[in-house]
């Protein structure tokens, strides 16, 4: 990877985004940006990273399904948004559903997507893990026992 390779690094907030931020010594190694949900817990991300280095999707949850609806058709178009302005050549998630469009969208135009399953599970699979498997380029568990859910998997051990 040199200096040019474009990344986003995208997760839903909370432990998937402590989980990605754990790879943050990639980010001085590419063209890096980070994607997250606009919550009180991450507004401080912003000013933690460079200047447009950083961007927010809606936070919606399937709690709430209604509002939710518009929320997930709202983070599609930003998300395609985003792969358009930027043009990265991988995203690198540990999901979950705020993950899955930039994913569809990076898979589309041919590029890479490589997922890495939450280790808050350990013997089953996320609906959203379940959803990009297919299509990934790659696909990291971190638990061992993880390759019987998803058997093409890559067993990468824990983040942490």
């Amino acid at each position: 990877m040199d200096k040019n390779t474009k990344i986003v690094f995208i997760s839903s907030t909370g432990g998937h985004l402590s989980e990605l931020l754990q790879l943050s010594e990639m980010f001085g190694h590419c063209d890096y940006h980070i994607v997250s949900e606009k919550t009180p817990s991450n507004a401080k991300m912003v000013n933690d990273y460079p200047k447009g280095r950083v961007s927010m999707l809606g936070y919606g949850t399937k709690a709430h399904l209604f509002s939710y609806i518009f929320i997930f058709a709202f983070n599609c178009i930003k998300s395609l948004y985003l792969y358009l302005k930027w043009k990265p050549d991988y995203v690198i998630t540990t999901g979950t559903h705020t993950a899955v469009p930039l994913c569809k969208i990076m898979h589309h135009f041919h590029k890479k997507v490589i997922w890495i399953e939450t280790m808050a599970n350990a013997t089953t699979g996320t609906k959203a893990g379940e959803m990009i498997y297919p299509i990934a380029d790659l696909f990291i568990v971190q638990w061992e026992s993880m390759l019987k859910v998803y058997p093409n998997a890559v067993y990468g051990g824990w983040i942490f």
